[in-house]
């Protein structure tokens, strides 16, 4: 047995003792679902935020991502699993019966968009903050396109209890359990995430196909095939929204982003955000009296950082990602490999929050050596084969520079996984840890039974358009969520939600007492 194997088994030694496994009842989750308001007829919707909606700007559950059409729906952290869906479901319906027409798209990857500049940039009021908010997204316009941020995805976010941290830590590592020490371990679950995150997309990417208009004005090498009117897709693929087409690190291949330290992490996240951009240095300045960007540095802000996964502090008004992490230390890890799940009217389902509980916790025992030259590439070159041809069943890997089956290093993760859901199980007095296990193996063992699997096999049995397929499912999960009953939160509690979100901007946008161009010098020194 190799040491690393010797020191995962103790590790889990120590957690299955009854008074460490009792703190894993208090693992807590929360959702951010992003979903397009479309039309009828599947083309995006044109409309402002619904103002039944409240403010996009304050809203603690309803928001915006890009623009004024990509929806975003914030779960607050829960320990119970059922508990979080039934508050995701509960917007979800609120939503859907305040935007008329109007139907949420059940895809990862855009509707029919004629022109991106049909894609209107979020809007959160005239508030230095609000604006601020606005001219980011500007800025991603001008650099990324808008094509791109009109993809949706699910972000996952994932803690570990306080008193999970002290016996755990001690007993399993020798060390204190002090802040410094729990951001070095939630560090060590993000590297290894890192390791094997290609699990993700193959498991969970539900986009395989995607409309044609999205590739308008780009060049792609990938080998698509045609299907139906206007879509096209790749055969093994899993997640072209993770491919270089979506949300990759390919647009930001020359930032350094170290994981291997917290303290890493923040200087070289800072540095990107501080170092001048030849490439986008050219939309400083205003152009019609109008700011472009926030800055013209590689990053305008930390979440323009495009990854899998994110180690993260809450904020406080106007405070920087980066500041939190280096004042308060990592509180939770947000994952955002997700495609929207396409089957499920809320973009996901209980099985894969129970595997992601599994999958992280894994990712936390398993000793978590620093990257090295090359080991960070590694991992972006495993994700770009599984997201392409991870289907395939000759898909192969690389993992410590030697090649491997995607199908044979999946199946050893899942039984190195199997004792960890057995311990969940026992501590939650449930069988959906097993279940959500041996569910993610059948997929493994027949990669048509994945989202990605599935979708394809619907296109191609019945001749379907992407699109026409998304409607046909936007249809369904609408009529779902009317149905529905409210069963955490009732419709009173969002219409009360909405108004104080309105007076809560109304307030913002009083107390402002300098303008935005004093606001931009100060916060961006432009």
């Amino acid at each position: 047995m190799q040491n690393t194997d010797k020191a995962f088994y103790k590790r889990l030694t120590v957690l299955q003792q009854p008074h460490v496994a009792s703190t894993l009842r208090d693992i807590q989750h929360g959702i951010e679902r992003e979903s397009l308001r479309i039309n009828p007829n599947g083309t995006l919707a044109s409309t402002d935020h619904p103002a039944k909606l409240g403010s996009a700007l304050t809203h603690h559950f309803i928001t915006t991502d890009f623009s004024e059409s990509l929806m975003e729906f914030i779960t607050p952290p829960e320990s119970c699993t059922q508990k979080t869906l039934q508050q995701l479901q509960d917007i979800h319906k609120f939503v859907v019966h305040n935007i008329d027409e109007e139907m949420l798209w059940p895809m990862s990857m855009p509707c029919f968009i004629k022109n991106q500049d049909e894609i209107r940039l979020a809007y959160y009021g005239e508030s230095n903050v609000g604006r601020m908010k606005t001219l980011y997204r500007q800025g991603l316009k001008n650099r990324y396109g808008s094509m791109m941020q009109a993809i949706a995805g699910v972000h996952f976010n994932f803690s570990l209890p306080g008193h999970f941290w002290t016996p755990y830590l001690s007993e399993a590592l020798g060390q204190s359990g002090s802040q410094q020490d729990i951001s070095a371990a939630y560090m060590g679950l993000v590297r290894n995430y890192r390791r094997i995150c290609w699990l993700i997309p193959y498991l969970y990417g539900s986009s395989p196909a995607l409309c044609s208009s999205f590739l308008q004005g780009k060049s792609s090498n990938l080998p698509f095939e045609e299907i139906g009117k206007g879509s096209i897709y790749l055969k093994g693929a899993t997640s072209l929204r993770m491919s270089d087409l979506g949300y990759t690190n390919n647009a930001q291949s020359s930032l350094q982003i170290c994981y291997n330290e917290l303290d890493a992490y923040v200087v070289s996240l800072r540095q990107a955000i501080q170092t001048p951009s030849p490439r986008f240095e050219r939309f400083n300045g205003k152009h019609n009296g109008l700011f472009q960007q926030l800055n013209g540095n590689l990053l305008q802000i930390e979440n323009e950082l495009y990854s899998p996964i994110r180690p993260k502090q809450p904020t406080r008004s106007l405070e920087k990602p980066t500041d939190a992490l280096d004042d308060r230390g990592v509180s939770y890890i947000e994952v955002r490999a997700l495609d929207v799940n396409p089957f499920s009217p809320v973009g996901v389902e209980a099985q894969q929050i129970h595997f992601l509980d599994v999958f992280l916790l894994h990712c936390l025992l398993r000793p978590s050596a620093p990257f090295a030259t090359g080991d960070f590439e590694e991992t972006e070159h495993n994700i770009k084969v599984a997201v392409e041809t991870g289907r395939c069943p000759e898909a192969t890997l690389s993992r410590a520079g030697q090649p491997v089956l995607l199908r044979d290093w999946a199946k050893q993760l899942v039984a190195e996984m199997q004792p960890l859901a057995e311990l969940l199980d026992n501590v939650n007095r449930c069988k959906d840890y097993t279940q959500a296990l041996a569910g993610e193996m059948e997929k493994i063992l027949e990669p048509e039974l994945t989202f990605s699997g599935r979708i394809l096999n619907m296109l191609q049995e019945q001749k379907l358009d992407n699109g026409e397929l998304a409607i046909s499912l936007a249809e369904q999960h609408k009529r779902t969520l009317m149905d529905a009953a409210y069963t955490v939160h009732s419709e009173e509690f969002f219409v009360q939600q909405a108004e104080l979100s309105q007076q809560a901007r109304t307030k913002i946008e009083a107390n402002d007492k300098i303008d935005f161009d004093t606001f931009m010098r100060q916060q961006f020194g432009v």
